[in-house]
């Protein structure tokens, strides 16, 4: 029996930094060499959205202004994609958008910024700029995976008491450079600060989320193997390029 899935990219024309459009292109690819049917339905603002056919939801990261004008548009639909994450639709939100996902946002300017509530989180801006390769280990899978992408934001994010990190920082600077917390993960949904793009360079995540899509359309979700030599060196340069930047960072303050 053949498998299909939908991925609605909300709003790609506002939310594609740092090649976010990439994660669509390494999910789609590695989809289709394992003869699964995979459409990406583009939504802009003021689209209509059946959230009923959508089995992944992506979004990316983008400029302060063009959040806004998201943020304004995605709390017209806060109550539906809300039910829908509580069903379990897998979600994956980076940056900007990760941050849209929380309680609220506070400027520079001391304005606060209402979110979509869905994690329990909330951002404040913060006067420098973290930026970087990083590399954290996350404990989706038993032993631990590392994923590896590239950071820059100004805002600090921090968890409430129940909801998860991705993972734990190894190299970089995470949520807010503070407390080693890097994303943020509650039930299907995985938000990060992780750019780059980030799928490309860590295929094991990519099909997590291929996973977790067939089995919330409830279709079989056994992922043949695929050769990952290319992905994994790509991989591992990144640690290497996140490794070599500390390094370099501890000797210039020795």
């Amino acid at each position: 029996m053949s498998r299909q899935i939908n991925i609605y990219h909300l709003y790609p024309s506002q939310l594609n930094l740092y090649g976010d459009r990439g994660n669509m292109l390494a999910i789609s690819r590695r989809a289709r060499w394992r003869n699964i049917e995979l459409q990406i339905i583009p939504i802009e603002p003021g689209d209509q959205i059946n959230f009923d056919r959508c089995d992944l939801l992506f979004m990316g990261g983008g400029q302060d202004s063009d959040q806004l004008l998201v943020a304004a548009d995605l709390k017209k639909r806060q109550a539906e994609m809300r039910q829908a994450v509580e069903i379990g639709m897998p979600v994956f939100a980076v940056c900007g958008s990760f941050q849209l996902l929380g309680n609220h946002y506070t400027a520079v300017s001391g304005e606060k910024i209402s979110g979509l509530e869905i994690l329990d989180l909330y951002t404040e801006a913060g006067d420098k700029r973290l930026i970087g390769n990083a590399v954290i280990s996350c404990p989706l899978w038993q032993p631990a995976q590392t994923l590896v992408g590239f950071e820059n934001h100004a805002g600090k994010t921090y968890l409430g008491p129940g909801l998860k990190p991705l993972g734990t920082v190894l190299y970089g600077f995470g949520n807010n450079g503070q407390d080693k917390k890097e994303g943020a993960v509650y039930k299907n949904v995985i938000g990060t600060y992780l750019h780059g793009s980030l799928l490309p360079k860590n295929p094991w995540l990519t099909d997590y989320l291929l996973t977790k899509a067939l089995e919330y359309r409830g279709q079989d979700s056994t992922l043949e193997k695929l050769d990952d030599s290319t992905e994994t060196e790509a991989h591992r340069a990144a640690v290497y390029l996140a490794r070599s930047w500390r390094h370099r960072m501890r000797s210039s303050r020795a």
